[in-house]
């Protein structure tokens, strides 16, 4: 399924998206403290690191990293426009170098950065692997590489909506991803908003690059049909790329309501004084 995972769906959905991303999407699924505990594993101990954020949408994981790094050594790329329209606005982020491009093939050089950065991205790309090998490319020897997204939810409901909108990973696959791009001395944390009680729900993963030159992940000789481009997909088959937009949309847009209930009842029972953990 995955009815978003393909690029030029993923392109139109955060089309409407970026209009209510900032106010109505990372409140409730992306936080700061999520977003600042997974930067805290690629060390950003110099402001005169070149980093690069890839996936970087509205500037979300910019502005983290903005914090440490002088934004002249910046990077942000995306594929959405629309977004990064909204990035660009944000006065903090003055001095980002922002760039228009695909997480699978980055218009960067082997070796440039000491940084990579990528945060709620890589449930749309339709070859991870391929992604992640290119996230050890670009930086340079013993560079970081972290990868803050979802994971795969373990109950039911929540495992069928997930399917049917994106990718949401396993921790094995993350793992199985990195170590077959080359990184070494790979690590992760485990992040989740406060509405969700002790389910797994994201991860930060980073590993270092042992040497420079490309990833020794050698790509398929047939590029599987997925991790195509899709952006000619509405002109050949538009009632199919409407269905695949429409249902994947609707399937993303549920985790909202289902955050807000899961927020009413830990209060609920917080205030009731049960004395139930949350977080």
């Amino acid at each position: 399924m995955r009815f978003l995972q393909h690029k030029e769906e993923a392109y139109w959905f955060y089309r409407y998206l970026s209009i209510i991303y900032d106010t109505l999407i990372n409140p409730w699924f992306h936080t700061p403290k999520m977003r600042d505990e997974g930067l805290k594993l690629v060390c950003l101990d110099r402001p005169d690191l070149n980093v690069v954020d890839v996936g970087a949408g509205t500037g979300f994981a910019t502005l983290g990293i903005v914090k440490y790094v002088d934004p002249k050594h910046v990077h942000a790329i995306d594929q959405s426009d629309f977004q990064q329209a909204k990035a660009k606005k944000k006065s903090a982020l003055n001095g980002v170098h922002f760039k228009i491009g695909d997480a699978e093939a980055l218009p960067y050089q082997t070796d440039q950065f000491d940084r990579y950065v990528s945060s709620g991205s890589i449930e749309y790309w339709p070859d991870p692997q391929r992604a992640v090998a290119e996230s050890y490319r670009v930086i340079k020897e013993g560079g970081l590489a972290v990868n803050l997204g979802p994971v795969q939810p373990t109950n039911f409901l929540g495992k069928l909506i997930a399917n049917i909108f994106m990718l949401f990973p396993t921790v094995d696959e993350y793992l199985l991803w990195y170590k077959e791009a080359g990184f070494v001395d790979i690590r992760y944390v485990l992040l989740r908003p406060d509405w969700v009680k002790k389910e797994d729900y994201g991860i930060a993963i980073v590993g270092r690059k042992p040497k420079a030159g490309a990833s020794p992940w050698i790509a398929p000789t047939a590029v599987p049909e997925e991790s195509l481009s899709e952006k000619t997909s509405s002109r050949k088959n538009p009632l199919l790329f409407l269905f695949r937009f429409a249902l994947g949309s609707f399937a993303g847009f549920l985790f909202v309501p289902i955050a807000i209930v899961k927020t009413a009842i830990a209060k609920c029972y917080s205030s009731g004084g049960t004395g139930l953990e949350r977080g």
